[in-house]
């Protein structure tokens, strides 16, 4: 573990950032090194990697103030069970925590061995604005604490079994007598044989040093629903951390990135683009293709359309999540005025000119009205 950097220096934060700024910080770092961004990547991979872990860790408060305490040795399921501490056999940090605490949130009960829910974990994907739309399936990689194949969760060498604590009974709690000026007054706290955990191993697996946990890096599919928002959470149940003793595993979160589209912007469940026009489409109508989430369509532009009109295609829009219909299209149109003119095509404009009037130009017209109202000319 010596080699492994500070959770906090991986995400960027202070000791003491508060649960909304580690999380903005992970978010940040995790679009940063996604290896759907940098594909074959092996350094941003493993960058990933450890952001993901440090989350996992700083996002837990059970986690977090074992690993602010004791550093990395508070977290990592693989301590323990090495010859650490008086007995050297079976510690397991969160457990001595467990026991003088009472535990961080309720997860573990008075029972060391009650089965207990692991915790969540959170992954993202990245999605295109099409995939957003109409739904999609994504195969979701994503790090977790799952149970160890080679002891099944007991933490003991294949062939052999965890013993109960002789000394406190399998309870992993001690009571002490004490007499004091009021009496004999009597305390209980965490068995030092077992370290309140109520089972002694004697032989711990190799695989997972005797914690029975293993960190994995596991794929899911899942499916995207038609509709879904950029930053929507999709939850997936038990795909999380695995439980204790037998307790069931924590959910995965997925986060949604939904990628920006080159002409599409999203409204809601509407859609809006641009359409640029020539003058001559603008003035005398045209049929033109308008591109949808569907495919090309074709709409009549009436004559006399002006920049900025905005003409509606009804259905043409995202699919509501969860619910019946369409959004709708709309259609923002913009006049592209030509450039690099040659002299041919400048005549021609000029005698365009000259044969109209401001009858024709009904915007203008009221424009300069205006005008010669606030001066009274």
């Amino acid at each position: 573990m010596a080699d492994k950097r500070d959770y906090y220096e991986v995400l960027g934060v202070s000791k003491g950032a508060s649960e909304d700024e580690i999380k903005k910080a992970y978010r940040q770092c995790a679009k940063k090194y996604h290896p759907d961004l940098h594909p074959g990547d092996k350094d941003c991979e493993e960058k990933f990697k450890e952001v993901n872990e440090a989350y996992e860790v700083l996002s837990d408060k059970d986690k977090k103030a074992r690993y602010d305490q004791y550093g990395h040795a508070g977290v990592d399921p693989n301590f323990g069970a090495g010859g650490y501490g008086a007995y050297g056999q079976g510690i397991d940090i969160d457990d001595i925590f467990s026991s003088f605490f009472g535990g961080f949130g309720g997860r573990r009960s008075n029972n060391p061995n009650a089965p207990s829910r692991g915790s969540d974990v959170e992954a993202s994907i990245y999605i295109s604005f099409e995939e957003a739309a109409k739904g999609c399936k994504k195969t979701v990689s994503y790090d977790c604490v799952s149970t160890c194949d080679e002891c099944h969760g007991t933490g003991a060498k294949p062939g052999t079994q965890p013993k109960t604590c002789s000394v406190c009974g399998g309870s992993g709690r001690v009571t002490i007598s004490q007499r004091s000026p009021f009496g004999v007054v009597q305390t209980q706290r965490a068995c030092d044989a077992c370290h309140g955990k109520g089972k002694i191993i004697d032989s711990p697996c190799p695989k997972c040093g005797g914690s029975g946990r293993k960190r994995k890096t596991k794929t899911v599919d899942i499916t995207v629903p038609a509709g879904i928002k950029d930053q929507q959470i999709l939850n997936v149940g038990g795909r999380g951390n695995a439980g204790y003793n037998g307790g069931p595993s924590g959910d995965l979160h997925v986060y949604v990135n939904v990628q920006p589209h080159p002409v599409f912007e999203r409204r809601g469940d509407d859609v809006w683009c641009n359409l640029p026009l020539t003058f001559a489409q603008a003035a005398l109508g045209a049929e033109v293709v308008v591109p949808t989430l569907d495919g090309k369509v074709s709409y009549q532009v009436h004559e006399g359309t002006q920049p900025g009109d905005v003409f509606k295609l009804k259905g043409k829009g995202i699919q509501r999540l969860n619910g019946r219909g369409k959004g709708d299209q709309y259609v923002r149109v913009t006049i592209e005025v030509p450039k690099n003119l040659n002299a041919k095509q400048k005549n021609l404009i000029k005698e365009f000119e000259s044969v109209t009037n401001e009858k024709n130009y009904a915007q203008r017209n009221s424009f300069f009205e205006k005008i010669k109202r606030m001066f009274n000319e």
